[in-house]
């Protein structure tokens, strides 16, 4: 299996590891999967993310290029602000989900799932005019760090100033000892917290830097599926994969009515102006047990309309929780289900996601 440039550091805090998307990455510490997550949401927890992709893309034209491949707006996007996206294909699915920030007027930075970063690559690879350029950052590590106390501690180690950065934004800092990295305000946790970029080679020193920080634990893969699920963000080869238009996994709000004839085009706009057939949402449990991903979803006459794509226990959430597809007419909050596990049907109801509030930094900047 592949390693992060933290695997090291992972072995020396006794992480219980096992296979992510080719690699060996951590699923949890000492602490555990539960309190792990829960300390997430008290306090900040530090993520290896490293295996995920980072990539440049630039040249002239760049913006109007993106909006070929995805169906968002990047020309009016301002330097420094983030977009979350997906890469279509002709059909209309999503070959990733990912995000997508501008870091000058024709210079973006993308950072992609772990397990489509080859997938992808080709994919850009095949897309990409001439007169653009792609650059794979593979020296690079990513570290995440979430939770309400992610500010205070990354403020007073880096003595820079975080205050007023708004959510789904990018800034350069420097370590103490003068690398620059980048810090960019964003997670897959629902919580307040940060994504920093670093080169490989400092990695383990700025790991082990906020590892000596008290309010600080590391987390594993575990908690970090806990944590998204809560919050109803998709997990790529789950809940969202190539067959699945942005309509359908519920994730229209990145569709820009001022864009079209990006890759998939048709489909999602008729998608967009007559619905789609079926629906990602939130599903709760109302009576005990657990559900895990592959559960069929029945209604109340015992008939399969659909199946779990993720689904477990909620620690936040206090709440057995999952997401799944299920026919529109199915799809309206409350509307009364069945999970079946293990032959039983157990009752259960759609919910508006995310099952619990976010508490992510406005997107704006404060008035001076």
């Amino acid at each position: 299996m592949k390693k992060t440039p933290l695997h090291a550091a992972h072995t020396a805090q006794g992480a219980k590891r096992g296979e992510f998307a080719g690699y060996d990455m951590p699923l949890y510490y000492g602490l555990g999967v539960m309190k792990e997550h829960e300390w997430v949401r008290e306090n900040a927890g530090m993520f290896d993310v490293s295996h995920m992709g980072q990539i440049t893309i630039e040249g002239e034209g760049v913006a109007e290029f993106l909006e070929t491949i995805t169906p968002s707006a990047f020309q009016p996007k301002a330097i420094g602000r983030a977009q979350y996206t997906v890469l279509t294909n002709e059909q209309g699915g999503i070959i990733d989900d990912l995000i997508i920030t501008r870091l000058d007027e024709n210079k973006f930075f993308a950072v992609i799932n772990a397990g489509r970063k080859d997938v992808d690559i080709a994919w850009l690879e095949k897309q990409l005019p001439t007169s653009l350029t792609m650059t794979k950052l593979d020296s690079f590590a990513l570290i995440a760090l979430q939770g309400p106390k992610a500010e205070a501690v990354l403020a007073d180690m880096l003595h820079f100033e975080l205050e007023d950065m708004p959510y789904m934004t990018m800034s350069s800092a420097e370590l103490p000892n003068g690398t620059e990295i980048f810090i960019s305000r964003l997670g897959y946790t629902g919580e307040d917290g940060f994504e920093i970029s670093v080169p490989d080679e400092h990695a383990e020193n700025l790991w082990n830097a906020l590892n000596d920080q008290p309010d600080v634990e590391a987390i594993g893969l575990a908690a970090r599926d806990s944590l998204r699920l809560e919050m109803g963000y998709a997990l790529y080869g789950h809940d969202i994969d190539e067959t699945t238009s942005p309509v359908e996994a519920d994730i229209a709000w990145i569709i820009s009515k001022k864009t079209s004839g990006y890759l998939g085009y048709d489909r999602i706009s008729d998608e967009r102006a007559n619905g789609a057939k079926r629906k990602r949402v939130g599903i709760k449990l109302t009576d005990k047990g657990v559900a895990r991903e592959g559960a069929e979803i029945r209604n109340e006459a015992d008939e399969v309309i659909g199946a779990l794509t993720s689904g477990g226990f909620g620690p936040s959430a206090k709440l057995s929780i999952g997401q799944g597809y299920v026919a529109t007419e199915y799809a309206n909050a409350g509307t009364k289900l069945f999970v079946n596990v293990r032959g039983r049907n157990i009752a259960a109801e759609v919910a508006p996601m995310p099952f619990v509030p976010a508490k992510t930094k406005s997107m704006k900047k404060k008035a001076a």
